[in-house]
């Protein structure tokens, strides 16, 4: 066993931030926890640190009841969004800090810190300042100074939110590289769809403090369990069960709203009877793909996704007349806003 949350609850004031969690986390996964603003993810992963104390509930990590540990008596290594160096010391001292008040022995200090400069891939800079270091670089040492003592879990709260697309895009791949190696329990909180299907092995949704829906990426994005999370995940059409793309589809009309993925979106040049007519208001060049978005004749306005080969077959064109189909469409019972 990793991590097992039982039935934890934590009030701020009147607010409910966490609301009678369950969550088992497998020992060696890499787990992201994904919400919007004020969902409890960050307030969850503060649990499970030992940064906050439950106000209900258990906290088991590797089968030990952590509950009421103190934060060193946990061994987990906390990575924050700021970096968090110690300005005044090196890069080496900075990931040497924690195993020097461990007491550990020095030639074993050097080498571990030798080890990590290798596996964080900023050989040769080890002498250098924080301020000295790109952003990316000083999240990376960031990282090697909470895996230096070996912790037993590894919690990230935002790890790459301080810095741009690029840089963002390239430290994905490398935490995902950098687990596939040390295979620690890691948990990391995001609002970034994107980097959550990149990176995680499964994916906890959060809700108002609430978990909607565990799974892995797949899993999340081709069966959400709510409207929620289909909502949250991935790009959709939320449009009234009466409109008339769906009058030919099989749907369960008496939800009323209906919920279409702009990729499940069928469109056609000629009509059937299956088809419901549009127009085209505009084309969005993505580069992969096109963007079109499309106007019912009842006034509803659809997105579709199209690839490159398909829109140079149709040869579509802005005001163009289409005709448009859902090759998918999903219902729930409630709808939640986001």
């Amino acid at each position: 066993m990793g991590i097992f949350v039982e039935n934890v609850s934590k009030h701020f004031g009147s607010f409910q931030a966490v609301d009678q969690v369950s969550l088992e986390i497998k020992t060696g996964s890499l787990v992201a926890l994904l919400g919007p603003s004020g969902s409890g993810k960050s307030t969850l992963l503060r649990l499970i640190a030992g940064l906050e104390t439950p106000d209900a509930g258990k906290i088991w990590l590797t089968g030990t009841d952590a509950t009421h540990q103190s934060v060193q008596e946990r061994n987990i290594g906390f990575v924050f969004q700021h970096y968090a160096l110690f300005k005044h010391l090196t890069v080496r001292q900075n990931i040497a800090f924690g195993l020097e008040i461990q007491k550990i022995a020095k030639a074993k200090v050097k080498a571990r810190v030798e080890e990590l400069l290798e596996l964080i891939q900023l050989k040769g800079l080890g002498d250098r300042y924080p301020s000295q270091l790109s952003g990316g670089q000083r999240q990376r040492v960031a990282l090697a100074r909470a895996l230096a003592v070996q912790p037993k879990v590894l919690l990230l709260d935002e790890p790459f939110g301080a810095l741009d697309a690029k840089v963002r895009k390239d430290l994905r791949a490398w935490l995902r590289r950098l687990h596939d190696e040390v295979h620690v329990t890691t948990v990391f909180v995001t609002h970034d769809q994107e980097e959550a299907m990149e990176v995680a092995d499964e994916i906890v949704i959060t809700n108002k403090g609430r978990i909607e829906q565990v799974g892995t990426p797949a899993e999340i994005y081709d069966n959400p369990a709510t409207a929620f999370v289909m909502s949250f995940i991935g790009p959709v059409n939320v449009l009234p069960s009466t409109s008339g793309i769906f009058h030919s589809s099989r749907i369960d009309s008496a939800q009323p709203q209906i919920f279409l993925r702009p990729h499940d979106v069928l469109v056609q040049t000629k009509p059937h009877t299956d088809t419901a007519p549009a127009r085209i208001k505009r084309l969005v060049h993505l580069g992969w793909e096109i963007q079109a978005e499309l106007a019912l004749d009842d006034g509803q306005v659809v997105t579709a996704h199209l690839s490159r080969e398909r829109f140079d077959e149709l040869q579509l064109e802005p005001q163009q007349r289409v005709y448009v189909k859902p090759k998918e469409a999903k219902s729930f019972p409630i709808y939640y806003s986001i």
